[in-house]
């Protein structure tokens, strides 16, 4: 909630005397960091969800778990510092420094995972190979969302734009997964009994 009420306080936004909707900035700054701070803790648990699902043996789950969650937490924390500044050159080094652990993140899901995915039961390999490309397509939102300023884009149009982008990506990465997580874990539960 923190974060719609630092949207909510950024912006004036009234009806002008001709009854069309004026917007204009308050003077108070948007803060991304409620965003980052969300994802510095949600993404390696939500990796590690899917890696706990799959019933791994303890060894390939704790590497796993540890590889994915470190990884992701410094993805995000590499993506902050450039995420805020206006400086073209500097944007582009965080987004490359944070595409190194992003890369690891999404060859680990593809690779490592999709070995694992194999020796899970047949009845729900489709549902971790839903999660695993969910996962991998809607993190792919991401980078390019992060990307809008460094095209020239400015201003309220780059905001939104960046918003609208996280926000579907987040729907998409959190709801959409979890949905596929309860899924997966409902049927090895139905197996068990």
């Amino acid at each position: 909630i923190r974060i719609f009420n630092s949207w909510v306080d950024a912006f004036f936004v009234g009806l002008g005397i001709d009854g069309e909707y004026l917007c204009s900035k308050s003077g108070r700054p948007f803060n991304d960091a409620y965003r980052y701070v969300d994802w510095v803790l949600t993404v390696p648990l939500l990796l590690i969800e899917l890696v706990l699902v799959m019933g791994l043996s303890r060894r390939e789950s704790i590497r796993l778990s540890c590889q994915l969650g470190v990884a992701s937490a410094i993805m995000v924390a590499a993506g902050y510092p450039g995420e805020v500044q206006d400086e073209l050159s500097t944007r582009w080094k965080w987004w490359a420094l944070a595409m190194v652990p992003f890369i690891f993140v999404v060859i680990t899901l593809v690779v490592s995972l999709g070995i694992a995915t194999t020796q899970q039961p047949f009845q729900v390999v489709p549902l971790v190979q839903s999660a695993r490309y969910l996962t991998v397509a809607s993190w792919l939102a991401y980078p390019f969302v992060y990307l809008v300023k460094n095209t020239g884009v400015a201003g309220a149009r780059a905001t939104t734009y960046e918003q609208i982008g996280y926000s579907v990506a987040d729907v998409i990465a959190k709801c959409v997964f979890g949905i596929l997580i309860w899924a997966i874990a409902m049927e090895k539960t139905k197996m068990e009994e």
